[in-house]
Formats: C-alpha cells, structure tokens, sequence
C-alpha cells in the first residue's frame, strides 16, 4: 500500500501548498521552467480544497509546511540549512520556522516514559510538569528526582513519530523521483540526495540515544571551558525514547533585559559566545549546529549553558586547518594566501587561475573590511565566499555549509548582546592560537609523531606486505576468460533481475 499512500500524501501536499500561495514560492525558487510550473498548477488547483490552511498571518511555505505537520515541520528546518538549494531568501523564511505543536497528553507521556524505562513516573520522580514545550519531534517536561531531589528535563518522543515520519520520508523520496524525471534541470540540485540527507538526519534524531551520546561527547569536549556548561546526562532514565538531563536553569539568552537586571556584562558574554563557537568548532571539530538563543542560557553565576543536541556538526581535522588558513588570510587581508589554501585543498580545480582567484577574493574581503565594527560580519564574508568559489568550480561541501549557517546565527546572537562588537577582533586570538597549535612547527611534529604511529601498528606486517606487492608487480593475474566474464554478467543480470522483482512483489504487497 505505499503507492497508493505516496499519491494521496502528495495530493495533499500540492493541495495545501496550492492553497496557502506556497507552489509558486517553491517552483520559482526552484527555477522550474514554464512547462512544469504549469503542470504542477493545472493539477492542483483543481483539488485545492483538499489542502490545510495554515495561519495566514505566516509567510507560504512555513505556513504550508506547519499545517501539513511534523516531518513537514522537521523538512523545512532541515532545508534552512541548505541555501545552496532553496536559496538564501527562502532560507531565511524557513529559519523563523515555528516548531510549536500541541502537546501530546500527560497520560501518553507517562505511558512512554514507563515503557522505555520499565518503570513509573511516579517511581521514579516525586513531581513531574506538563509539558513546557512541545515540538515536531517530542516534548520535554520539568521533573523532581525520588532520590535526591534534583530537577531534571526529561525529553519524551511522540507517541507514533516514527511511523509517521516513516510514510512521510517515503512519499518524499517518490516526490524526488518525480521531480527529478519531469525536470530534468532540477538535477542539479540533487533532490534524491537532500531526501536521503534529511532522512539521516531525522532517523538520528529519532533515536535519543544518539543525541544523549552527541550531549556527552560535546559535554567531555568542552569540560575545561571557562564559563560554558553542558547539562550531564541521566543515562539509567535515557534510552531510544526518552532523554533525561540535568535541568538547566538560567536567563534565555535573548532576554537581555533579564540578564541586565541580572548583572551580567552582555558585552563579555558576546565575546565569550563567538569564541567558544569557534574553539569547537577548530579545536574540537565538533560543534552545537543549533546554536540559537532558544538553546542557551545564562545561569546565575555568568555560565553560558547549551542544550538541545539534534543538531551537532563534526568538521575533520584536515578542513579544520583549511577553514582556519582561509580565516587568517582574510583576517590579515592576505587573498594571495586564501587562494592558494583553497587550491592547495583541491577545492577548486587546478586548471583555474589562483591569480584571477585572488582578486575575486579581494573584491570579497575589502568592502566587508571597509566597514564600521557593527557592519562587519564574518557570516556574510562566508556566504561571499561559497558564491565566489562556486563561480570558480567549488563543488558545494555540506559540513561547510552547516558551519557557515551556525556562524551566522552565532553571530546574530553575539550581536543581539552587543550590537557594537567586532567581530574579527574577538575572533582573531582563537583563529591564531589554533593556526600556531595546529599549522606550525608543533603540528608538524604531532603529525610526524602519529605517522610513526600508525606505522609502527603495521611493522611486523611490512616485509610481508612488501613481499606481497612484489609478487603482484612480477607476476599479475591473468585477465578473466571471455566465457567466465559473460557468465559473472549473466548472473548479475539474473540477480539483478530478481532483486528488481522482489521490491516489486514488496511494493504490491
């Protein structure tokens, strides 16, 4: 019954985006041609009223995508952090995304937590709220330990998500499909390739055990972090279903009359923000991919806390030194060094001219550095530079693009606190301290040390690894004979063929 369930869903869906004006939004976006955006229109008008409404006080396609539910929800926000495929405009609308859905009852709450955990709420907990809030995914509640008393969050799935997501990701895929047979322009965008990125994404988030494990890790990487704190994780009341962390209690850190009322320096807190994002982010190579204000506070003692862990990107230690030169070189206004960095990365092809490059580079750099501290913004350089490099043959990298996203909402937090910081000034001592720790004459003797390492792991092995590639190198195997070849392909067609009838017969069925 998938197909029949794809085609109704996808009614629906050009249904409601029919109806609340999102259609044309996207289809432009898209660059669809005339033909296909006619064909779309033609077929959905007439079933328009089948489609949800939405709030029309919201922009088309987050109200589209609100009211057509939680994968949908989940889809947007995921897409917000692609602009290299729905464009910058139309990811800043799904940026204001809403992820406020009606909380699911006390009663299927307390249910899922006494499945997942084996035992009671109230065996476990001496209180336990409603919920304080509620998204596409799960809600969390704010509850008081039997044992102790300590105050605790306790995040709960929906009852149901994954089925539904389930059918939902399914008629995305056959979306894609479709798109991509009846636009063949549309390719470039890869839509089979965002609908398997946004079903990894989605499937991790699904299991809260993967995010309980990003909350550790991230908590382990920053522990020596002056003022930044994690919220540990109560692994014997967490699992596939449930989450449970240390409550974090503070001032929302964009509520910045509270946290003047509070006393604390908004200006060092803007600072401290950049810098802690940036040391993740080069030091660690792991960093918090959702770092708005909603996912921090500020606790009583001037401590910036994070929580909420979906979202984590992890950059290699390799792009972390590419990323940190590019930064330097802007920093220093060395372009020469930026292009060469990018060249030397293989990031752009090297039949290009790294001179023309450059100077592309410098008409990047020297109008964002000709402005006042509050125009300066490290975010917008970032977004230059994907478009300068893509004009040179970058192709789009995705861990770029999330760290790029999250340095611009950095930013806008950093900002929101202190309208008047500079930037690359707060940024500059972070950028040099892991350029001379990671680039320099140390980090060549780090990296000689680990080759050794590693080669040393394989000592014993070398004389017959050696002997082995000689013996290939003098005496190679002889090609296969016509006859076994056609066969080997006569079988995979076979097997090929059968495969092909089974998803079929799966389909059916």
């Amino acid at each position: 019954m998938r197909g029949p369930h794809n085609i109704l869903r996808l009614i629906q869906t050009g249904a409601t985006l029919e109806r609340t004006g999102a259609m044309k939004v996207i289809l432009d976006a898209l660059d669809a041609p005339p033909l296909v955006k006619g064909v779309f229109r033609t077929l959905v008008w007439p079933v328009q009223w089948l489609g949800e409404r939405g709030d029309p006080n919201a922009p088309p396609v987050p109200r589209a995508l609100t009211a057509l539910g939680p994968a949908y929800i989940k889809f947007g926000q995921i897409l917000s952090t692609r602009p290299d495929v729905v464009g910058d405009d139309m990811a800043v609308q799904l940026r204001v995304l809403q992820d406020k859905l009606p909380p699911f009852s006390m009663r299927e709450a307390k249910a899922e937590f006494a499945r997942e955990i084996g035992q009671t709420v109230e065996q476990v907990f001496s209180s336990f709220s409603e919920p304080l809030a509620a998204a596409s995914l799960a809600q969390v509640h704010k509850a008081h330990l039997q044992d102790g008393g300590d105050a605790v969050a306790v995040k709960i799935l929906r009852p149901g998500i994954e089925r539904a997501f389930r059918k939902d990701i399914d008629a995305f895929y056959f979306a894609a499909r479709t798109i991509e047979f009846l636009s063949p322009s549309s390719r470039r965008l890869k839509p089979m390739d965002v609908i398997t990125h946004f079903e990894g994404v989605v499937m991790g988030e699904l299991d809260l055990r993967l995010e309980s494990s990003a909350a550790s890790e991230f908590a382990a990487n920053t522990a020596n972090d002056e003022g930044f704190a994690v919220p540990e994780v109560r692994w014997h009341l967490s699992g596939r279903r449930v989450m449970t962390l240390d409550w974090a209690e503070g001032i929302s850190a964009g509520d910045n009359a509270a946290i003047d009322a509070a006393g604390h320096n908004r200006s060092e807190l803007a600072t401290r923000v950049l810098q802690l994002f940036l040391n993740h982010a080069l030091r660690d190579g792991y960093f918090h991919g959702d770092m708005h204000q909603g996912n921090l506070k500020i606790s009583a003692n001037g401590d910036i806390i994070a929580y909420d862990f979906g979202i984590m990107g992890r950059i290699d230690e390799y792009t972390r030194r590419v990323y940190a030169e590019i930064l330097f070189g802007f920093i220093r206004r060395d372009y020469k060094r930026v292009a060469e960095v990018h060249f030397e990365a293989g990031y752009v092809p090297a039949d290009r001219d790294v001179d023309e490059f450059a100077r592309a580079l410098r008409a990047v750099g020297e109008p964002i550095f000709g402005m006042d501290a509050t125009g300066i913004s490290m975010g917008r350089l970032l977004a230059y530079l994907f478009e300068v490099t893509e004009r040179f043959g970058m192709e789009t990298r995705t861990e770029l693009i999330l760290l790029q996203r999250t340095m611009v909402v950095v930013e806008g937090v950093a900002r929101s606190m202190d309208p008047h910081m500079n930037i690359w000034h707060d940024a500059k001592p972070i950028v040099e301290a892991y350029i001379k720790d990671s680039i320099g004459p140390r980090a060549l003797v780090k990296d000689l040390v680990k080759t050794a390492v590693v080669l040393s792991r394989f000592g014993p092995r070398l004389p017959q690894l050696a002997e082995a590639a000689l013996i290939r190198e003098t005496n190679p195997a002889p090609p296969p004979k016509p006859q076994r070849k056609r066969a080997r392909l006569a079988w995979m067609a076979l097997g090929g063929g059968l495969v092909a009838f089974c998803g079929w017969l799966v389909q059916a069925l």
